[in-house]
């Protein structure tokens, strides 16, 4: 079904209106908010949706047990999960956020990295959709008829604890942190109990939402200039984050931009943060 779509990793209201009723398109609300935001992302699901959104819950159903947020799960975890919402593997997926865009392309990567290519992210989200008069639904959701799925971790597109040491100090790679300039300085306080403040050494830091404009991704000359600024075209890169989620933002990003090698350090600061034997940098 996603040959028929041309299937972009962006696309907008506009082509969302135009395809919204075919067989073949899946869309999924992959809302997710900070602790401490007093929102509710299933509550708001539940009140007002695109036609035929399922929840993609990544921060508990879709993620692996441990004591680090939202992990990716194994993938016969993702598959069934997955197929519970009702998708299978030749589906074309939009995801959206209430947000914007903030962790819909968590959503997105979390396909990406389990061989689902046919995988989009509404750009500008739910208020997007709202403003171009998209039409909503609301109230009790029955349960789809299950799909069929199979899913196969890409390592290409995740990093672990020891691919970012490596690529802290590796020539022509370059580890980018998405997280507010205060929290990488280590000027204000990790919102994670027991999570130290500061920074990896070496790393870079771009916060995710300088590559965002109005709750919409900036065009790919503005991205490409983002990256640019930090490194050449042919780098390796390996984006950080708080928790895993807005990492996925700047892979995204990278990704328009044409960046060839992204990847995600899913544990993030959460992860590096906690452990007392890795460095760190403040100021």
């Amino acid at each position: 079904m996603t040959d028929a779509f041309h299937l972009p990793d962006l696309v907008s209201a506009d082509w969302l209106q135009q395809h919204l009723h075919h067989p073949g398109l899946k869309l999924l609300d992959a809302s997710w908010y900070l602790p401490g935001s007093d929102r509710d992302p299933v509550a708001e699901w539940r009140a007002a949706r695109l036609p035929g959104a399922r929840y993609f819950d990544f921060d508990q159903r879709l993620a692996a047990p441990g004591p680090l947020p939202h992990m990716l799960p194994e993938p016969a975890q993702f598959a069934a999960e997955v197929a519970r919402l009702g998708i299978s593997n030749d589906d074309a997926v939009v995801v959206y956020d209430g947000s914007g865009i903030f962790s819909s392309p968590r959503a997105w990567w979390m396909f990406k990295a389990m061989g689902h290519n046919g995988v989009a992210v509404l750009d500008g989200g739910l208020p997007a959709w709202r403003a171009a008069g998209g039409e909503l639904e609301s109230g009790p959701v029955s349960a789809p008829q299950p799909g069929r799925y199979l899913a196969h971790r890409v390592e290409a597109w995740y990093a672990d604890q020891r691919q970012v040491v490596a690529s802290l100090t590796q020539p022509g790679h370059r580890v980018v942190d998405a997280r507010s300039p205060a929290r990488f300085l280590g000027q204000a306080p990790e919102p994670r109990p027991g999570v130290r403040r500061g920074r990896m050494p070496g790393a870079l830091n771009l916060p995710y939402d300088r590559v965002l404009e109005g709750g919409h991704l900036r065009n790919q000359a503005e991205l490409r200039e983002c990256f640019a600024a930090l490194g050449p075209a042919q780098t390796e890169w390996v984006f950080s984050c708080g928790s895993g989620v807005t990492a996925c933002v700047l892979a995204l990003a990278a990704t328009l931009a044409q960046q060839s090698k992204v990847r995600v350090y899913d544990g993030s600061w959460a992860e590096w943060g906690a452990n007392p034997k890795l460095p760190l940098v403040v100021g």
